[in-house]
């Protein structure tokens, strides 16, 4: 195994073919094809599920997969920094939707002044797609709410949010899960580990809600509940960031449900300069006294 070969199989991982692998890398295809047929042979496994002209990664793949991008970004992170040269290259950053709009706007905008040679690729979604990301490979780094207890990942608080149960204008007062037993809810997929905190609010007072609706925006959320359809689940401060937040009433949540941690993961044991003078950055400017360095694997909390 080379090199090479872990390049040419993750363009064709990422491409899905032989054909446009080979444009994407400047190689003829029928090199692609005998290259991955060698990787195989010495991993003994297949790489690919061959589907007439169309690949699609194996079990195996998927796994192979992430250890190729970690080992071809270690490669040139390695060659980056023996020749002294400032972070550089791609850095895939993912985060919770209501972080990338309230908390880190600023962040990124320092941070690609800072650092101008690097790539930032911001993508946005619940926790449970951010974390995927960041086992895969994906990701270099994500926010998520915390803490995540994995053996492969580590990282650092970084927020802390209120939670707040918003309702109709006039609705009657909230105080806990029975107030509104039954009553619809707005809330995002599955996966999302803020829905799951809603659902635990319910359950440890014996409620349920009535009808879930999965929405893809707290705007959209907003704007179902102040039509008088549902209730909803989110952070104050995303709430007061939106134009409209005045049309719907606010009910704090009891203490033991009203705080969650927004935590920045990312996998154990990563080097990356695009990382290290990440959370650097944010260190500085949440003001924390403890240096947390993924190249130390330092979980210290940070406060805003």
């Amino acid at each position: 195994m080379d090199l090479v070969q872990l390049e040419i199989f993750k363009a064709v991982a990422e491409q899905g073919s032989i054909s446009a692998a080979a444009q994407l890398i400047h190689r003829v295809p029928s090199n692609l094809t005998t290259r991955i047929k060698q990787l195989e042979q010495d991993l003994g496994v297949e790489l690919f599920i061959r589907e007439k002209s169309r690949l699609r990664l194996s079990p195996a793949g998927w796994n192979f997969l992430g250890y190729a991008r970690r080992i071809l970004d270690l490669v040139q992170e390695a060659r980056a920094t023996v020749a002294g040269e400032e972070p550089q290259g791609p850095f895939a950053l993912g985060s919770l939707e209501s972080t990338a709009a309230v908390r880190i706007p600023a962040l990124l905008a320092a941070y690609n002044q800072k650092h101008a040679k690097v790539e930032l690729d911001l993508s946005t979604g619940p926790s449970g797609t951010m974390i995927e990301g960041v086992l895969s490979g994906r990701l270099a780094a994500a926010f998520v709410d915390g803490p995540v207890l994995h053996p492969t990942l580590e990282g650092v608080a970084v927020f802390e949010e209120e939670m707040v149960v918003i309702a109709p204008l006039h609705h009657g007062p909230i105080t806990r899960g029975q107030d509104v037993n039954g009553e619809s809810i707005y809330t995002f997929r599955s996966n999302c580990s803020y829905r799951h905190h809603f659902e635990r609010w319910f359950s440890q007072d014996g409620a349920v809600p009535g009808k879930i609706f999965e929405m893809e925006s707290y705007h959209g959320m907003l704007a179902c509940v102040s039509a008088g359809a549902g209730l909803a689940l989110m952070p104050r401060s995303m709430l007061e960031s939106m134009p409209g937040f005045t049309t719907v009433s606010v009910w704090p949540l009891a203490d033991e449900f009203r705080l969650l941690n927004t935590w920045l993961i990312w996998r154990r044991g990563t080097v990356s300069q695009s990382l290290d003078s990440f959370v650097q950055l944010l260190e500085e400017r949440t003001h924390c006294g403890e240096r947390a360095s993924p190249a130390l694997g330092c979980e210290a909390a940070l406060n805003p």
